[in-house]
């Protein structure tokens, strides 16, 4: 059976060769059309690869300042409570620069979907340590690897929201097809807790970044299934509200 492209993804992405935005793309893609929400999803997107998705992806959208996703998103869903409303952000956006935005959205609860793309650097702006970045990892801005004695360890956001009462909180990747199916799960679980209005839900997506990790798409794979999810296990956290 030839699987359809969702109608929602209107003209082929913009990313980077072996980026994992395009796989993620097409799995929110494919979550809403089967969810029917396509036709009335409202996405919020900040600075950063994130906002490639505004030219190529067929919601509604409105564009917010670095890091300030979140805060849009509350405001949409609370004028238009029966949308379905989301955010779609970058490790570097959404937990350096919009930390507060995005942890003070899950502690209010908002009844708003988080996707978080968790690839260890700013992505767009050249390939700076961001709060995800491993401990020893090189970047532009941690030549030497990343020193955590100094600039302190990986940020894990779910380690902290799901210490909230908020609807759900899980955490995939996309390197096998059965991590990607388990990740669109998380996705549409997600959605569903948005449309049960359970509050706050988020997916953090651990994916490769070839561009900027100086690897091939194949070695970025095997770095993220011997590194990364090391650091960054893959589950679910918080589901119905229940830890």
């Amino acid at each position: 059976m030839i699987k359809k492209k969702p109608s929602v993804l209107v003209e082929d992405n913009k990313f980077c060769p072996g980026c994992g935005h395009g796989i993620i793309n097409r799995l929110v893609g494919e979550v809403l059309e089967e969810m029917e929400l396509d036709k009335k999803a409202i996405g919020s997107v900040a600075v950063g690869c994130a906002c490639l998705m505004i030219d190529t992806f067929g919601v509604d959208w409105v564009q917010a300042q670095h890091g300030r996703a979140a805060a849009v998103a509350t405001g949409l869903k609370r004028v238009r409570p029966e949308n379905p409303v989301f955010t779609y952000q970058g490790d570097g956006d959404s937990l350096s620069i919009g930390f507060s935005e995005t942890m003070y959205a899950a502690i209010r609860n908002e009844n708003i979907t988080a996707i978080i793309v968790n690839n260890g650097v700013f992505g767009m702006t050249g390939g700076q340590m961001a709060p995800t970045t491993l401990e020893g990892q090189k970047t532009t801005t941690s030549p030497k690897g990343r020193d955590v004695n100094l600039t302190g360890h990986p940020v894990k956001v779910i380690d902290f929201m799901r210490t909230l009462e908020i609807g759900y909180a899980a955490r995939g990747t996309i390197t096998t097809p059965k991590e990607i199916n388990q990740t669109k799960k998380f996705i549409r679980n997600a959605f569903e807790a948005q449309m049960n209005n359970e509050g706050y839900s988020i997916v953090e997506v651990v994916a490769p970044c070839p561009t900027n990790w100086g690897l091939t798409p194949q070695q970025s794979f095997e770095h993220i299934r011997e590194d990364v999810l090391k650091e960054f296990p893959v589950g679910e956290y918080v589901k119905r509200g229940e830890k």
